[in-house]
């Protein structure tokens, strides 16, 4: 029986030689040349009826363009948890949408109404020092003017008792009050100068206790934008636009790790094929390639988009647990055209069997 069995698979049977030779694979796990398609999976008979030569065969998943994102909670929630859900699974939001809070919002938020009653006391400060200083400003020149005005006065009547006494006719104590009075008077004139030298900027806000108050309002306005940074810590928000596709998370929980939703751009939708290593030299972006799905009975249709630059292990593979796990293989991305990207919008990370007309022609790879 043993002796059968390698016989068989080095003598193959015409038919079975011809369906290795159509599709590409290789037998056997232990091969020098792995299969790039688990030899349990089952192609559709009008599949293998069409199949040609050049046709390159994959296993593929369908996926949003740009693939499944998932919405983590934001940095810095600790320990909060979800306290209300906004979205339902299906909804489509914009990039920036808010899609969940946390229970430490209510705290964020107080944090942020205090900060603005701050800038709002701060600001009410800076306007009633600006107005200080103007009016303690306008009085030191009014003063200044005054004691200006009772020098001069202090000048003439000194003058007119020193002739007086000239005359012989008044006293030498009238002549001592008036040159006292002058000499009060010029203290006067300097005391007044002083007080308007603290003034002596032209503008108002260069004023010292004017900057004092400019710069407290400027703290208030960084403590602000600080607590208005931290709210976001309280608000889960959509990393892109695209729609709703799971929800991971259910008030009064936790965020998961592995996040709370995800989501994905719908709109157009691609197919991630893994093509073997050893059957990637024809592959060319720009190759129609059909998409078999037997899940949903249709067959989608897009051409090649891209084509990895890595070498990779294959992720799709069947559940035999004989069933070789160490193909390399390289990811090639499908465009679906607008019928079938409106179909496979609802079947995301759908498994499929690609199929890629090599003898298309295409683009050349880059």
């Amino acid at each position: 029986m043993f002796t059968g069995a390698v016989i068989g698979l080095f003598f193959q049977p015409p038919a079975l030689q011809k369906f290795y030779a159509l599709t590409g694979l290789q037998p056997g796990g232990g091969s020098g040349a792995p299969i790039a398609l688990p030899p349990d999976i089952e192609l559709p008979q009008d599949m293998v009826e069409t199949m040609l030569p050049t046709d390159v065969v994959g296993l593929a998943r369908v996926m949003p363009r740009g693939d499944v994102a998932f919405v983590a909670a934001p940095y810095g929630a600790g320990d909060a948890r979800v306290a209300e859900i906004l979205v339902a699974v299906g909804d489509r939001v914009e990039r920036g949408s808010p899609l969940a809070y946390l229970d430490n919002r209510s705290a964020l938020e107080s944090a942020v109404f205090l900060a603005e009653a701050n800038l709002s006391v701060r600001q009410a400060t800076l306007l009633q020092t600006r107005s200080t200083v103007q009016a303690s400003r306008d009085e030191a020149q009014a003063t200044l003017d005054q004691a200006r005005g009772t020098y001069g006065e202090a000048q003439a009547a000194l003058a007119r008792a020193e002739e007086l006494v000239a005359r012989g006719v008044s006293t030498s104590v009238t002549l001592d009050a008036a040159r006292a009075a002058a000499q009060e008077a010029a203290l006067a004139i300097t005391r007044a100068e002083a007080t308007l030298a603290r003034f002596s900027s032209a503008e108002t806000d260069d004023q010292p206790d004017v900057v004092v108050a400019a710069r407290n309002v400027e703290a208030a306005e960084a403590e602000l934008a600080r607590v208005e940074l931290d709210l976001a810590r309280g608000i889960v928000v959509a990393p892109i636009a695209g729609t709703i596709l799971d929800i991971h998370a259910t008030p009064g929980q936790r965020p998961p790790a592995a996040g709370m939703m995800e989501m994905g751009d719908i709109s157009q939708m691609t197919a991630e094929v893994e093509i073997y290593q050893d059957r990637i030299a024809t592959v060319r972006p720009g190759q129609p390639v059909e998409l078999v799905a037997g899940a949903i009975g249709r067959t989608l249709h897009g051409t090649i988009e891209s084509i990895g630059l890595t070498v990779g292990r294959q992720g799709l593979m069947s559940d035999d647990v004989a069933a070789n796990t160490d193909a390399r293989v390289i990811r090639v991305v499908v465009a679906l055209d607008a019928a079938s990207s409106e179909i496979a919008s609802r079947f995301t990370n759908l498994e499929v069997i690609a199929r890629i007309d090599t003898g298309a022609g295409g683009r050349a790879a880059r």
